[in-house]
């Protein structure tokens, strides 16, 4: 199996130029899961991650011959997650591809209809070709539709020249007022854009050193309560086999609003042309909450329970700041109180991580995360 990290050079291998698909706040470092999985997990194991977001704990345990199973509610990390773990071949996602380029004149009176940000986001040919992958990919379903989506979505804004959009941050969303306000005053417009050219370059770039080799793996748009509750049930029932390790890093307390924040990528995927805060709410985002927030950790560690093995290892990344910290031990204390409790502090670069949180409500000096580890007695 293809591992991660230890390569000589970052992308190096298909691993390596797949792992990072996607961006994504509140993101595992790569080599962070993959040392943990290495160090407390055997080959042929099984690691969950109940909360999931794009899937790096369960691509780097599928890369390094374990099995892999995330969770998690926001179908933005879900599309990232599946085309890490399910990849579809070049020569599909690129006749895929050529089919969207085609079909995307069905869609000229859409683009018409859609509101101004969009219009000076994105150039016509780039807004038809989006609204036909809004459209036309059964990213939920089809695994080459999937891949391209993530793509896709990897591309829809950011700098001109890198991007689809107008001039934009790459892992955020901006409020069409303020993009549309700010565009004006600079006298900005949507870049002409060769969709086949753009997108071609792109793919030859990512499938260099072909796909992931990986072992069998699932990852499941859902709520992790629910999902877990029935991946219980089937447990139960079909005697499967337990997991080895729960490796995750649950939502830390008003950070950050997960759909806000990436309300563009969202709307590819079909919700709301706008940041809808109604939208926020159902994808559970922010927990300003305190109870709320410990009820949601204390909910997916006891559903988790049953299905872990008795030398199973929980390691969980959680953030400093008082409230998070407090209710992610309390909860690890009271669902696993049998395990050993270890902590460590991991001080942050810079330029990683909970940079991006001060916008949420991190203070800006924050610069420590903390692993709970819970090990056999």
């Amino acid at each position: 199996m293809n591992s991660t990290i230890n390569n000589q050079g970052k992308f190096s291998t298909a691993a390596g130029r797949w792992a990072g698909v996607g961006p994504y706040y509140a993101m595992f470092p790569s080599a962070f899961a993959d040392k943990v999985i290495q160090d407390y997990s055997q080959p042929g194991d099984l690691v969950l991650d109940p909360f999931a977001g794009r899937g790096t704990s369960v691509f780097s345990a599928a890369s390094l011959g374990r099995s892999g199973i995330g969770i998690d509610i926001n179908p933005l990390g879900y599309v990232y997650s599946k085309a890490k773990i399910q990849t579809a071949s070049f020569d599909k996602v690129t006749t895929r591809l050529e089919q969207l380029i085609e079909d995307r004149s069905q869609f000229t009176l859409d683009a018409e209809n859609m509101s101004n940000f969009f219009h000076i986001c994105y150039s016509k040919d780039v807004l038809k070709f989006l609204l036909a992958a809004r459209s036309l990919l059964n990213w939920k379903k089809n695994k080459t539709d999937n891949t391209l989506m993530s793509l896709i979505l990897v591309y829809l804004h950011g700098k001109v020249g890198q991007s689809l959009s107008n001039q934009m941050r790459h892992s955020t969303a901006m409020s069409p007022r303020y993009s549309v306000d700010w565009w004006s005053k600079m006298r900005l417009h949507p870049p002409e854009i060769d969709i086949r050219d753009f997108f071609i370059k792109r793919l030859k770039w990512r499938y260099k050193h072909g796909i992931p080799d990986t072992a069998k793996s699932y990852c499941y748009l859902n709520d992790s309560r629910s999902k877990l509750a029935s991946m219980n049930r089937k447990a139960d029932s079909e005697r499967l086999a337990k997991v080895n390790l729960l490796l995750t890093s649950p939502p830390y307390h008003n950070i950050i609003n997960y759909y806000e924040d990436q309300w563009i990528r969202l709307w590819l995927l079909g919700l709301p042309d706008s940041p809808d805060m109604a939208q926020s709410r159902n994808l559970g985002c922010k927990f300003r909450s305190c109870a709320k927030h410990f009820k949601l950790l204390d909910d997916i560690f006891s559903a988790s329970k049953g299905l872990l093995s008795e030398d199973a290892t929980i390691y969980v990344r959680t953030d400093k700041r008082e409230v998070t910290y407090k209710n992610t031990l309390l909860a690890l204390e009271k669902n696993f109180p049998e395990k050993r409790l270890e902590k460590q502090e991991k001080p942050l670069p810079p330029d990683k991580q909970l940079k991006a949180y001060s916008r949420g409500g991190a203070p800006k000096n924050h610069n420590c995360e903390v692993d709970i580890i819970l090990t056999p007695r």
